[in-house]
């Protein structure tokens, strides 16, 4: 299995911490955020060839992070040539030209790089393995005002997803899905498909959305939480959280 992680945004509401360093490498409990990730794949033995693709801005820290971190396989930088965040191609971009510069296709597992689990991502894998499907993760939120900023999920029997919406104007469940997703068979030519069908280039859920309603894709129900940093409030409140419990 392919792993990519997206980290070509320049996290504008987080400066001046993010002004000149990247998000996912910011310090959570001893560590950089996307460690806390990796850390967890890395007993799975399911990766074949990971990734995390970056701006020309950033691509110096995540080389110099790749060289020193230990990972059963090589973390590969892509750096996507973008140095403002005008001038952002977009998460869904990113991931094509991932895929297309590294030539990578088949199972691969897409994430955000600067969500942290309370859960293990294994128990995601494990699911995605069970079924014949697509798999995204999926959580309950009451807030709707929340919910009009998430891609939201209708479901059917199974776990099926049956449409998701990023950032709708009247959310039709409380279903919402975080970026994590584990695909069957990506390719760089599926996601320019995509963009030429209408997909948005912007949030990964897009790709997700355009996907299951052409192949089969179940949700897996999240047995924990998700902390999304996206404010300076969020990482110190992260922070503090994970200092809490050592």
């Amino acid at each position: 299995m392919n792993a990519v992680f997206l980290a070509a945004g320049y996290a504008t509401r987080l400066y001046p911490l993010t002004r000149d360093f990247p998000k996912p490498l910011l310090r959570v409990g001893g560590k950089p955020i996307l460690d806390w990730l990796l850390d967890d794949l890395a007993p799975t033995g399911q990766i074949a060839r990971c990734a995390v693709v970056t701006n020309a801005r950033f691509a110096p820290a995540f080389r110099a992070w790749s060289a020193a971190k230990a990972f059963p396989v090589p973390i590969e930088v892509v750096d996507d040539g973008t140095a403002t965040n005008e001038t952002r191609l977009g998460a869904v971009n990113d991931l094509r030209l991932t895929l297309e510069r590294l030539e990578m296709s088949g199972e691969t597992f897409v994430a955000a790089g600067d969500n942290l689990l309370d859960f293990s991502l294994a128990l995601f894998l494990d699911y995605f393995r069970a079924g014949n499907t697509n798999c995204l993760m999926r959580y309950e939120e009451p807030n709707e005002e929340r919910l009009k900023k998430c891609g939201v999920l209708e479901l059917g029997d199974g776990d099926l997803v049956l449409s998701m919406e990023e950032k709708p104007a009247a959310p039709k469940s409380r279903w919402c899905a975080p970026p994590f997703y584990l695909y069957k068979d990506l390719s760089a030519e599926k996601i320019a498909e995509a963009l030429r069908g209408g997909c948005g280039a912007d949030a990964p859920g897009s790709l997700a959305a355009w996907i299951a309603v052409r192949e089969p894709t179940r949700a897996f129900p999240m047995p924990g939480k998700r902390r999304d940093i996206g404010t300076l409030e969020s990482y110190e409140a992260v922070r503090a959280l994970y200092e809490s419990r050592g």
